[in-house]
Parts: structure tokens; C-alpha cells; sequence
């Protein structure tokens, strides 16, 4: 993008059955787009879901327009953090939001708190201020807690929040993040702080409640769980 170009934001919608949340996530963020005047477009990348998330994602395209809305599918799961190198390949912005499809996050605040520090990131947090999880039980929240502190203790990371889904991207800074990070599934969110520390990059968090998905279930099991903990100790011997 041209130097003093207004800001495009490029939003990457990684989706799996995902049908009944992809149209009302994607309603949220045009009209929070729209409401604010920054130029947008979200971009889909689907792996395969059974349940006619692309057919949904299709229709989405012809009612919002292709300019706005681009479906990217991918043939199958093949973790969160290649979904985002795939719909990093199709991005024109020079803002970057990274996120899922289960309607937790508030996309405005992200805006706001870039313009106000001009941070390379900006990052959602459950563990800061007024921030806080709702709907979830307590073994769930026990599980994130303990992820966290983990986090924490091994990597010193400088945020307070490494799990989150929800994150505010300079362009070219998540491109040298990528180049950097090796980890796939829920690891990928935490590598790339700890990589942006290392790096130097600024980070800004928003506190942020975290409401529970309104369809669906939560994609963390636990095959998740134990991916998350060797992908932690791995990151912990390499840093």
C-alpha cells in the first residue's frame, strides 16, 4: 500500500463448522467497519468443514461482494497457524486482524488502541484490568489459567495474555513473525508474542470479556492440551 494511503484492515477468518457463527461474525465486522470508515475485507479460509461452512462462506461472498468478502478454502485441517500464512498470501491491507469465528472478541477497541500507542500489535487480554472470562466452567477456566501461568513463568513473554485469539497485526510485522515462528495449532498464538519480544516489537493489550461461543463447541481438547504443552516446552528449550 502506498505511502499516506488510508489504513485497509484484512481480517483472517480461519473456519471449521463453523456455519451457524460465520454469518453473524461476519455482519459484526462489516458493520463495525462501516460504523468506524476503515476500509476492510475478511478473508475466509475454511478447512474442509463437514457442515457447510463454505457453502455459507459462498453465499456471504455474493451478498457482501468479492471485494469484501474472499473465501481461500483449504482441503483440510492443517492447524491455525497455516491457515494464517494462507490468508496472508491473499491479504492487501496493511493492518492484519487474526482471529476465529465464536463472536468473543471487540473488534473497535483493537482500532482505538493502535492509534493511541502506534503499536506493531495489539493483543486481546482476559488476565488485565477489567478483563475476564464468562460462560465458560470451571475446569475450562482452570485449564487457561494454568496455561497462562505457565507461560508466564517459562517465558517471561511481556504480555499477559498468550493464548487469546484475537490479535491487531502491522502487516509487515506479521510477516516477520511468521517467517520466525515454526509451531502450528494454539502454540502459534503464544510463539508469536514471545517472538515479537524478541524482536523488539511494540505490544499493546486491551482488556477485553471473553463471552463464551454463542454456537457450537470449543475446538480445545485434549489433543490440544497436550500439542500446547510440548509445543511450550519446546519453545521454552529454544528461547
Amino acid at each position: 500500500m502506498a505511502a499516506g494511503s488510508p489504513d485497509k484492515f484484512s481480517v483472517l477468518l480461519p473456519t471449521y463448522n463453523e456455519r451457524e457463527n460465520l454469518p453473524l461474525v461476519v455482519w459484526l465486522l462489516a458493520r463495525t467497519f462501516q460504523e468506524s470508515g476503515n476500509n476492510y475485507e475478511i478473508i475466509i479460509i475454511d478447512d474442509g468443514s463437514p457442515d457447510g461452512t463454505q457453502e455459507i462462506a459462498e453465499q456471504l461472498e455474493k451478498i457482501y461482494g468479492s471485494d469484501k468478502i474472499l473465501l481461500r478454502p483449504r482441503a483440510r485441517k492443517l492447524g491455525l497457524g497455516t491457515a494464517y500464512i494462507h490468508g496472508m498470501k491473499h491479504a492487501t491491507g496493511n493492518f492484519i486482524v487474526i482471529m476465529d469465528a465464536d463472536l468473543s472478541h471487540h473488534v473497535s477497541l483493537y482500532f482505538i488502541k493502535q492509534k493511541e500507542g502506534n503499536f506493531d500489535i495489539v493483543s486481546g487480554t482476559r488476565y488485565k484490568g477489567n478483563g475476564g472470562v464468562y460462560g465458560w466452567d470451571l475446569k475450562r477456566k482452570l485449564i487457561s489459567r494454568g496455561a497462562n501461568f505457565l507461560t508466564q513463568v517459562l517465558l517471561r513473554p511481556g504480555a499477559s495474555d498468550l493464548t487469546g485469539s484475537f490479535r491487531l497485526y502491522r502487516k509487515e510485522v506479521l510477516q516477520k513473525l511468521m517467517e520466525k515462528c515454526v509451531s502450528k495449532g494454539y502454540v502459534f498464538q503464544m510463539e508469536m508474542i514471545v517472538r515479537a519480544r524478541q524482536l523488539g516489537f511494540t505490544i499493546g493489550e486491551v482488556p477485553i470479556s471473553f463471552v463464551d461461543r454463542v454456537y457450537g463447541e470449543s475446538k480445545l481438547g485434549g489433543n490440544e492440551i497436550v500439542s500446547f504443552l510440548k509445543g511450550l516446552l519446546t519453545l521454552f528449550a529454544t528461547t
